[in-house]
């Protein structure tokens, strides 16, 4: 793909508006009920978002991958939004889920996207098992999200890719930026390193942590990449105030995109590009 190829592709926006374990201690308009996600998903939808990144909670907040729980919030968000937002499942461990029951959630609800981190879904010794899933979940119409937190992580989805693990088709990655830095605390230069490794046409996008989110993302835009901004990352501004809530975020990267005259994908349009 030529650098104008990249930068007149449609921007996928994917919004991760509560993430694992932040509550509303944390922030106030963090949603959690069905009810508020469904709300919080219109917003962003409307700001410019393609895509929601979805964690739902237990009754005391904590994390699960209980199927009952998606699919409560799958249909409060489908009610409110319609065709105008995909549904992106995470498979998110939190300590407490081995490959095994992460892949039997997305078995079960066969959702329209699934979050899927490769040291997780793909633990040493266990290809074969995920070679099974994944061709399975694709054939089946899920998009994955590869999610990577380092190049090295990169490097072994490249070989695992070759060796037709992965399917090379529907992909889909998501380059974590700052997850082992000090404090966790992004920069764009993070970014050099996977793009660095990255030998393959393969759509990527970036979340970051910290006051520097931003900058990151803005990065990621300009280098043809898509982005992933939300809560679960960072609740800051550009400014450094406290984002009201996450439409402002994903608002902040539709105003870079049209500065730099790239459009911002619809949903409808954000399939039409991870499908191959």
């Amino acid at each position: 793909m030529s650098e104008t190829e990249m930068t007149q592709t449609p921007l996928i926006i994917t919004v991760a508006p509560n993430g694992a374990r932040k509550t509303q201690a944390d922030h106030p308009a963090l949603p959690i009920s069905p009810e508020e996600l469904a709300r919080e998903a219109k917003a962003c939808a409307a700001a410019g978002a393609a895509m929601i990144h979805l964690h739902v909670r237990k009754e005391d907040k904590t994390h699960t991958l209980d199927p009952a729980r998606y699919r409560e919030a799958m249909s409060a968000i489908r009610d409110a939004c319609g065709d105008d937002i995909l549904i992106q499942v995470t498979t998110e461990a939190v300590g407490l889920y081995e490959a095994p029951e992460q892949m039997a959630v997305i078995r079960e609800l066969a959702p329209q996207s699934a979050s899927l981190a490769i040291r997780e879904i793909v633990p040493e010794g266990g290809e074969e098992q995920a070679r099974a899933f994944l061709h399975e979940i694709v054939d089946g119409g899920t998009l994955p999200h590869y999610i990577l937190y380092s190049a090295d992580d990169l490097k072994r989805y490249l070989l695992l890719r070759d060796q037709g693990v992965i399917p090379d088709r529907n992909e889909f990655l998501l380059f974590v930026l700052g997850r082992y830095t000090a404090g966790q605390v992004s920069h764009p230069g993070d970014l050099i390193p996977f793009l660095g490794e990255l030998t393959q046409d393969i759509p990527w996008s970036v979340c970051a942590f910290g006051p520097l989110e931003h900058a990151a993302a803005s990065a990621a835009v300009a280098l043809g990449g898509h982005v992933r901004v939300g809560f679960e990352n960072n609740m800051l501004l550009k400014s450094g105030e406290t984002a009201g809530n996450n439409a402002e975020l994903v608002q902040q990267i539709r105003d870079v995109a049209e500065a730099v005259g790239r459009p911002v994908a619809s949903a409808a349009e954000a399939r039409k590009i991870l499908t191959v």
